[in-house]
């Protein structure tokens, strides 16, 4: 009863946008960890030796933008582009661009810039 109780709260905090700051932010590093999985894919950004969590869309919703595990590597120099985190000491980000290798893959291509 209470896992029945906690997973919507979970999921409904998991999902969305009212946990990232308003405003595009803009994060370069090295490619520490690649995830294609639910409920979004991850990739894990080496900034000056702090790792940032950068969540992309849902796997299907970012492999049909073409950003698969074949196309980034760990090792691999990439940007990403999109909205921080609210909480400042929290080093997460939603990726709404993802640059790897010149190739741009734009998994929520309604909020990419222009």
């Amino acid at each position: 009863m209470t896992v029945a109780l906690l997973t919507p709260a979970v999921a409904l905090a998991h999902h969305g946008w009212s946990w990232t700051q308003d405003g595009l932010f803009q994060l370069k590093g090295v490619i520490a960890g690649i995830s294609i999985g639910n409920p979004h894919a991850t990739i894990d950004v080496d900034v000056d030796g702090t790792i940032w969590r950068v969540e992309l869309a849902p796997p299907s919703r970012t492999t049909a933008a073409g950003f698969t595990e074949e196309v980034a590597h760990v090792g691999d120099e990439v940007t990403a582009i999109g909205n921080r985190s609210q909480d400042a000491g929290e080093n997460r980000m939603k990726a709404v661009r993802v640059i790897v290798g010149g190739r741009t893959f734009d998994v929520y291509p309604s909020r990419a810039p222009s």
